[in-house]
């Protein structure tokens, strides 16, 4: 399965003139696990995300498009379903959080489909 962030990975590791040897030694893993990542097999750990991003100097947006949008898409769905509450004093604030979390969501949406 390759995404986007497996290929930006292995391009930027690459244009850095980096092994997956290399950078598996100032991951701190093995360079299997180099392999995994670059192939999308698996996604890193904050960790590694993190550590990914001070050796190439830059941030993953391509992960965390790919993340966002299932995110989001799975959030409306529960938003959608919520189930009624019983007022109460614990939940006045409830119904304007979900309009603006509602809202949210539309405006990012709006925002990702042009």
């Amino acid at each position: 399965m390759q995404t986007d962030f497996a290929l930006d990975l292995r391009r930027l590791r690459r244009q850095a003139g980096l092994t997956q040897r290399d950078c598996a030694h100032l991951l701190g893993v093995h360079s299997k696990r180099i392999w995994s990542l670059e192939y999308g097999r698996d996604l890193p750990s904050l960790t590694e995300l993190c550590t990914l991003s001070l050796i190439y100097g830059r941030t993953f947006e391509s992960l965390y498009a790919a993340l966002l949008r299932d995110v989001r898409r799975e959030l409306r769905e529960r938003l959608e379903t919520l189930p009624d509450s019983r007022s109460s004093s614990l939940t006045f604030n409830r119904p304007s959080t979900l309009e603006r979390l509602s809202s949210r969501l539309d405006a990012e949406q709006e925002g990702h489909a042009g």
